[in-house]
């Protein structure tokens, strides 16, 4: 995930906000171990993303499992090959369905570009992580016994799974726009400790989660909603496909204080700053976002991190269904 916004191109972009945004279809074929899941039942009102993406016809039998589409997901689960319950769909090509909602959040970006911003991400974060580490270890303590099935959006190269993902009983899907991400979030969840076959990578949206509702007991969230399109639908995603009483863990950049000489700097720099680190905004109020986005109740603490130059304050916590 990324973070600084240094003197040189190339150390603005690898410190900068990891988006968590769209992609292709993907369809899921890397787990060899069988599963077999209960059914999850809507429970709450579909967003609205466009009028031909959503609706709720029975299912049709299908060969494979494709990950398509915020409320149209083949049932998966009934053929062992996902981690986490999916939705059927009726649509005649709800993967085709699906990429017009990744191209409206997430412009396809070129092959060159995703791979070289994952490598990027995966090797000149070091200092970032290190100077995060004692707040990320504070907020993800509390995962400890309650996150089996856990969430994590914009995973990117995995870094946070070394938190929470050491166990066979836990169960993980980090979701990212960028396909390029996977080998390195695979290798980070091997170095973590969590088996192969409860870890999966799906190239999707926050702001369209390819998940049942109230199907997961956490969601994962670092230096993401610096750069999705939708802040507040991404939000109302999260609260979507939240088990009650669940727990959404985040670590977001944000705003600096109106009138301040680092809020200038992150004005004129915020035009630049979308354009080298993957649609990353300098000057969100995100912590507003995830107060007033209907949490039960929301822990929300500041810090100011030296590593992070223009990319302070940091918002940290924990917000409850």
């Amino acid at each position: 995930m990324s973070l600084h916004c240094a003197s040189s191109v190339a150390a603005t972009i690898s410190l900068l906000s990891v988006s968590l945004k769209t992609s292709v279809c993907y369809i899921n074929e890397a787990t060899n171990k069988p599963r077999t899941l209960q059914k999850q039942v809507n429970s709450g009102a579909p967003s609205k993303l466009s009028t031909e993406s959503l609706s709720h016809d029975s299912p049709e039998p299908i060969n494979k499992p494709c990950f398509c589409r915020r409320r149209h997901f083949i049932e998966a689960a009934t053929l062992g090959t996902t981690l986490f319950p999916v939705q059927s769909s009726t649509a005649t090509d709800p993967c085709s369905d699906y990429t017009a909602i990744l191209r409206k959040f997430h412009p396809p970006r070129p092959d060159w570009y995703e791979e070289f911003y994952a490598g990027v991400m995966n090797s000149a974060t070091e200092s970032y992580e290190d100077e995060v580490a004692m707040y990320k270890s504070q907020i993800f303590s509390n995962l400890k016994g309650k996150g089996q099935r856990i969430l994590e959006i914009g995973i990117g190269t995995g870094p946070n799974l070394s938190y929470y993902a050491s166990g066979s009983d836990v169960e993980v899907v980090g979701i990212d726009p960028n396909p390029k991400m996977e080998k390195y979030a695979r290798s980070s969840a091997s170095s973590a400790g969590l088996p192969p076959s409860n870890f999966e990578f799906i190239q999707a949206v926050g702001e369209a989660i390819p998940l049942s509702d109230a199907s997961v007991d956490a969601v994962v969230g670092t230096l993401v909603l610096c750069s999705v399109k939708d802040v507040d639908m991404t939000l109302k995603e999260v609260r979507r496909v939240l088990r009650p009483g669940g727990l959404y863990v985040f670590v977001e950049h944000v705003a600096a204080k109106d009138g301040t000489f680092l809020k200038f700097m992150q004005r004129v720099l915020d035009p630049l700053q979308q354009t080298l680190a993957d649609g990353c905004h300098l000057s969100r109020d995100t912590g507003n976002n995830i107060s007033r986005a209907g949490f039960a109740s929301v822990e929300l603490n500041l810090a100011f991190l030296s590593s992070a130059t223009f990319i302070n304050p940091h918002v940290y916590g924990i917000a409850y269904k």
